[in-house]
This record gives C-alpha cells, sequence and structure tokens, in this order.
C-alpha cells in the first residue's frame, strides 16, 4: 500500500456496531417518567451524592428528594454508596447510578402521559441551572419523515451518540455536557 492509502486507513475512524438496547419494564418507565428522578440519576452517574447534597442541588426539599431517591433505588437506578465520613466528620449515605440508563429503550411512556415530557423538563431545568452561555450548538428541524425514515434517522443518531458514550472514560478530564434529541410530529395544520 502507498504512503497516502495507509494515512487514509490510519485516520479512518472505527464505528463501533450499535449497541442493543433492552425496553424498560413497567417499572422503571414509571421511575423515568419524572423530571426531578431524570436530574437526580444525572447527577448521581457524575459523582455519588447524599440526599442532602442532592435537595440542596437542586434546591428542593430533602423529604421530597429522598421520595424520588427511593423510587430510583426500588427500580435499580440508584443504589447506597458506602458510607463515607463527610466535612463535619458526620457519617454520610451517598448515592450512586447502578446502571446506565442509555442503553434503555423507551419510544413511549405507556403508564402516564407525562412521562414523556419528563425527559424535556429535566432538560429545560438543567438549562436554566446552566444559563444562556452553556449553549454550545443546536439544531431546529422540519422533515417529512415515513416510519422507515424515522427509524433509521433513531438508528445514525444513537450509533454517534453509542461511539462517544463507549468511550466516555477517555474524556473524564474534560468537561461535562448534556444535551437531548427528541423527534416529534409537528400539530397538524388547521
Amino acid at each position: 500500500m502507498d504512503d497516502q492509502g495507509s494515512e487514509r486507513q490510519s485516520s479512518t475512524r472505527v464505528v463501533p456496531e450499535l449497541r442493543e438496547r433492552r425496553e424498560v419494564t413497567a417499572e422503571e418507565a414509571k421511575a423515568l417518567g419524572h423530571p426531578l428522578r431524570l436530574r437526580i440519576l444525572r447527577l448521581c452517574r457524575q459523582r455519588e451524592l447524599t440526599n442532602k447534597q442532592l435537595a440542596d442541588r437542586l434546591d428542593r426539599d430533602p423529604g421530597t428528594v429522598l421520595y424520588h431517591v427511593r423510587q430510583l433505588v426500588d427500580a435499580g437506578f440508584l443504589e447506597q454508596a458506602p458510607v463515607r465520613s463527610g466535612d463535619s466528620g458526620a457519617l454520610e449515605k451517598p448515592y450512586r447510578s447502578a446502571t446506565n440508563t442509555w442503553w434503555l429503550s423507551a419510544p413511549r411512556m405507556k403508564t402516564e402521559a407525562e412521562g414523556a415530557l419528563a425527559p424535556i423538563e429535566a432538560f429545560q431545568d438543567e438549562l436554566r441551572e446552566a444559563g444562556p452561555d452553556s449553549v454550545q450548538t443546536y439544531a431546529r428541524f422540519m422533515l417529512h419523515l415515513s416510519p422507515e425514515d424515522i427509524a433509521e434517522l433513531d438508528r445514525r443518531i444513537c450509533a454517534i451518540l453509542d461511539e462517544y458514550v463507549e468511550t466516555e472514560e477517555a474524556r473524564r478530564d474534560q468537561p461535562v455536557f448534556g444535551g437531548i434529541f427528541v423527534l416529534h410530529r409537528l400539530a397538524d395544520e388547521d
């Protein structure tokens, strides 16, 4: 192979196969159907946090946060981490993510109608907390799509995101970003 061909091959990025997702159970869908629980999950995926730390971060009552933490523990999304000593020397009981919810498939939250909007509400809350200067990029679009087109678009977007999720550990020293991709049908014109 010539030098030019070697460069092309070495600069080609190997894209992993699309990882199989499993469908959420009814209990998991219910647990994921509340925006506060989605925010708790994201925060505990970044680092272990106590109920008090979560309540402070989310500006919520500790009792309310504990209720949602228990829902996530019962669904298997959170687990209690080992007890540790806090800054004041008191014992703390932190929680951490027990699973990576990225590999779950929830095309429609069938348990509660508002469950489908929970990820959007959680994202809006996180975006408000981060402020308008936090937005790095966005795209709004309108497309005419068949059901097959929707499935292909979803597959391709998930393949790109899967590649980054699979290699996340290699970038832990970089700033953390959040995002959301939502495809919705526009309201019919009158």
